[in-house]
């Protein structure tokens, strides 16, 4: 999820963002900036602990404030995002202040160095509201966008829209040091008609802070809070109605559990895409009225989750679009479906994304086959696709095995692709399937059990093209130019003077190769031709050849086959 409000808002919003003045307070205390920030003094004592921070850029969490002996003064003690930040473990002489999750995680910081941010009406301000100035209407003014100056005319428009907080919509506070809702029903007075937050890489401390936002923002419909180090309460859920519109959810690495996921989402009773990636999740339960309405759940780069963890959310009734990439999975099994049967679970999953693990057998991609509503696949990245040298065979192969897929790594199956790539697997696996016990008589045509677990839809291709004939099946020698040769028909059919001829080419060929042979034998113009052909197995039915860069054995054409030129 990679939200853009810059452009959702439109030009003047970035022109807003680049030229506003500082956003100035009078009478502000000694340790607030005239951006709001606030930078705590050397003798402020208030309750610190927990609150998240931000110094020279990076992000941490207090854990302690008081003394350090034999230093003198307020100290505080802080848990870095990044612990390559730190020195320490909270430990000081044989003296442990706090702990850490990592050896070097921790750091002591005075106060003065420290800043706790703002709250989330004066973040929104400062990125968003312009000072009202007196202009003429039409004066050119000088204004700096980057490090070019720029000549503007009538800009007093753009003063006024931006200074209207009551009108945003979409609402970008990325990075903004956000650290709480602020005075009570101020948000709700200043912007109420917000649809769309990004409150990623904030300093936001708890869930009861974004509940306190989002209370006041009736109409909020898409939330990230993206890179927050979130503390959620376990008691009783959010007041009923606080995200009654939401339907877009980002939670990608803020730590959250399983539990906290479905504690967070049982009051988002219209939620529809939901984004977890990267929080060490364990899914831990079935969720049991929650995540009902959800259509799209991501949780990438969650390495605990394994297979058995998936069946637990296998029956969401509306989920229709499952992304798992860089999660470790290695397998893909359905034990409630037998071969050539559908599953029961994801009844509604229409793509699924599975890219960068740890898929190598077959065997998963043939699971996947048994998905009722499955017609996209991402699976990029994986043994199994890396380990092939021929790309365009593995991608065959797939298409082969999974009949009802539409999309593979988001390029679509087209019909004569999905025919060959039919064709070819067919043939691949011909000779196997007859030392199974496959025959081209249907009464003696039963191969075994192994083969049909191997290849689940060999038969149905069978009963589809018919079973694979003798000569098919030889095998041939790739690397001897005379093995790879098709021996054509070429008849056309708008030219009945024109006799039939015969002609041996490479199956490597391309038809646009194919139409200069032709070209330079009929003496006609390679833009004029078109190519198709028919086969003696597929009586009655023609095939074009319309894509000029694919080779004759792309389109499945054979010895014997017959190919038919116009003009």
């Amino acid at each position: 999820f990679r939200p853009q409000p810059e452009a959702a808002l439109g030009q003047d919003a970035r022109w807003g963002q680049q030229l506003r003045p500082p956003w100035r307070t009078a009478d502000r205390s000694p340790h607030i900036l005239d951006s709001g920030n606030v930078m705590m003094n050397d003798t402020l004592t208030s309750d610190v602990i927990g609150r998240r921070v931000e110094v020279n850029g990076e992000h941490a969490t207090v854990r302690f404030s008081g003394v350090v002996p034999p230093m003198a003064g307020l100290w505080l003690g802080v848990e870095w995002d990044n612990p390559e930040r730190g020195k320490h473990d909270g430990s000081h002489e044989g003296t442990v202040y706090f702990k850490c999750r990592h050896p070097t995680g921790g750091s002591f910081i005075r106060p003065n160095k420290v800043n706790f941010g703002v709250d989330f009406l004066t973040a929104i301000k400062n990125r968003y509201a312009l000072e009202d100035e007196p202009e003429e209407e039409g004066k050119e003014q000088i204004v700096t966008i980057g490090n070019k100056p720029v000549e503007t005319i009538g800009f007093d428009s753009v003063v006024k829209q931006q200074s209207q907080l009551s009108k945003l919509q979409e609402v970008s506070l990325r990075n903004c040091t956000v650290n709480g809702p602020g005075d009570k029903g101020g948000i709700a007075k200043a912007c109420p008609n917000v649809r769309s937050i990004d409150l990623s890489k904030n300093l936001l401390s708890s869930w009861d802070e974004v509940v306190d936002i989002a209370d006041q923002l009736k109409h909020l419909e898409v939330l990230n809070l993206s890179e927050n180090k979130l503390k959620f309460p376990s008691g009783s859920p959010s007041p009923t109605g606080t995200f009654s519109a939401l339907k877009v959810l980002v939670l990608n690495r803020i730590g959250i559990t399983w539990t906290e996921v479905l504690h967070c989402a049982s009051r988002c009773p219209v939620l529809e895409k939901l984004y977890l990636e990267s929080n060490g999740i364990v899914i831990s339960e079935r969720p049991t009225d929650v995540l009902q309405t959800v259509k799209l759940l991501d949780l990438s780069s969650n390495q605990l989750i394994d297979e058995n963890q998936l069946f637990l959310i296998a029956y969401l009734p509306r989920l229709e679009q499952l992304i798992l990439s860089d999660i470790g999975l290695a397998s893909i099994h359905f034990p409630d479906a037998g071969i050539g049967c559908k599953t029961s679970m994801f009844p509604s999953l229409q793509y699924l994304v599975l890219n960068d693990n740890r898929i190598s057998q077959w065997s998963s991609i043939n699971e996947l086959d048994k998905l009722q509503s499955l017609h996209a696949l991402s699976c990029t990245r994986n043994p199994l696709t890396e380990s092939s040298k021929d790309a365009q065979t593995t991608r065959q192969f797939i298409i082969a095995r999974i009949g009802q897929l539409r999309t593979l790594n988001k390029c679509a199956i087209q019909r004569e692709e999905r025919r060959g790539a039919e064709l070819d697997y067919r043939k691949a696996f011909g000779n196997e399937w007859k030392k199974a016990g496959g025959h081209q008589d249907p009464d003696k045509n039963r191969p075994n059990e192994e083969f049909l677990a191997a290849h689940p839809r060999y038969q149905s291709l069978c009963l589809k093209y018919g079973a694979p004939e003798d000569g098919e099946l030889k095998v041939q020698q790739p690397f001897l130019l005379k093995n790879q040769l098709l021996t054509l028909k070429i008849k056309h059919p708008n030219q009945l003077d024109q006799k039939v001829i015969e002609k041996q080419l490479p199956e490597s060929m391309t038809i646009q190769k194919v139409k200069g042979l032709l070209s330079r034998l009929l003496r006609v113009p390679v833009s004029e031709l078109l190519l198709s052909y028919e086969s003696p197995k597929m009586p009655g039915r023609e095939i074009e050849l319309e894509n000029d860069q694919q080779s004759l054995q792309f389109y499945s054409v054979e010895n014997g086959d017959c190919l038919l030129v116009r003009w």
